[in-house]
């Protein structure tokens, strides 16, 4: 079966730093758009960073010079380097990848970042 397996979450203190994983399993993360979304409560999800089956980045502006895209094609792996934590970022963040004609998410991790 497809899965996407994030780990990586936790509960940190301001300022500080988490490194999220998506690991796949019966696809190819190269092949595909790979995208961070996060939802906190109450709140709608919304996409985080995204890196296309090249090396082409982006970021959501709160996150811009502070969060990490990155994906290693040996290990079908898709990373999220969260540095300079602030508890606005607290939420379950969700991997998504997508090819042309498929897409699956992840079941998400738990990011808390205390004051």
């Amino acid at each position: 079966q497809v899965q996407l397996v994030e780990s990586g979450g936790g509960l940190v203190q301001a300022g500080g730093s988490l490194r999220l994983s998506c690991a796949a399993s019966r696809i190819i993360l190269s092949g595909a758009a790979v995208a961070w979304y996060r939802q906190a409560p109450g709140k709608q999800r919304e996409v985080v960073a995204t890196i296309t089956s090249g090396t082409s980045t982006n970021y959501t502006d709160s996150v811009k010079g502070r969060f990490t895209i990155s994906r290693d094609n040996a290990k079908n792996t898709v990373y999220l380097q969260m540095n300079s934590l602030k508890p606005e970022d607290t939420a379950v963040y969700y991997c998504n990848a997508k090819g042309r004609y498929w897409g699956y998410w992840g079941q998400g991790t738990q990011v808390t970042v205390s004051s």
